[in-house]
């Protein structure tokens, strides 16, 4: 498809997020605040923070095959671009209007990779996390070697602020595009339809909202 066509610039109404991506999200948002606060205030047996994380790893998991095997725009290959796309978007993000992308949109991109990866890497490491109180080891901490065991621990200690920083950040950008660029991004991951501008499939395409946008 070409971006440039007239019909591409037209204003859209689309089937965006599909509901596997919606239940994903809103699941893995209740596992890592869980998680969090039961690693955090939780009781000194954490049996609910271990199962809270055991689903977060069956989450991404999913989202990882959904993003290879799965419909637009879930698939990662919907959502990676190039520097010049990058560049160009973060250009006219100051602009005081909807940016309608059809998708993440490049700085979104970002987002989710470094959530994904940042959020997985915390759940592998509480699979070798010992605290040393005898109780809430992780699963793989009996076959594991004691440098794996500390080196995970540290871990999992410590990137709970690197994640709470990406957290603040993607709440920010949701706040800045409601405020600022009056876009409300979060009803799309509510009820997955949004008016976008842009190349869709043929087959997500609800209605043509407006013929005539520059």
């Amino acid at each position: 498809m070409n971006s440039g066509s007239p019909a591409s610039q037209q204003l859209k109404e689309v089937r965006l997020w599909d509901p596997f991506v919606r239940v994903f999200h809103w699941a893995l948002v209740i596992c890592v605040c869980s998680s969090w606060i039961l690693g955090k205030f939780g009781p000194g047996i954490m049996t609910l923070h271990f199962y809270f994380g055991y689903a977060a790893i069956a989450l991404i998991t999913f989202r990882v095959i959904w993003g290879l095997f799965g419909r637009w725009p879930a698939r990662f290959r919907d959502f990676i671009y190039g520097p010049g796309t990058f560049i160009s978007y973060l250009s006219g993000a100051s602009s005081r209007k909807p940016s309608f992308w059809p998708g993440h949109n490049p700085i979104g991109a970002l987002s989710v990779f470094a959530l994904l990866g940042v959020l997985g890497f915390q759940a592998f490491t509480g699979l070798y996390t010992d605290p040393d109180d005898f109780i809430n080891k992780g699963p793989l901490v009996d076959g594991a070697a004691d440098g794996m065991v500390g080196w995970a621990t540290g871990w999992h200690q410590t990137v709970p602020v690197l994640i709470l920083l990406l957290v603040v950040l993607h709440l920010a950008a949701i706040a800045f595009y409601k405020i600022w660029k009056h876009e409300n991004l979060v009803p799309s991951m509510i009820h997955g339809r949004k008016v976008v501008k842009g190349d869709v499939p043929a087959d997500r395409i609800i209605e043509v909202v407006d013929n005539d946008v520059g």
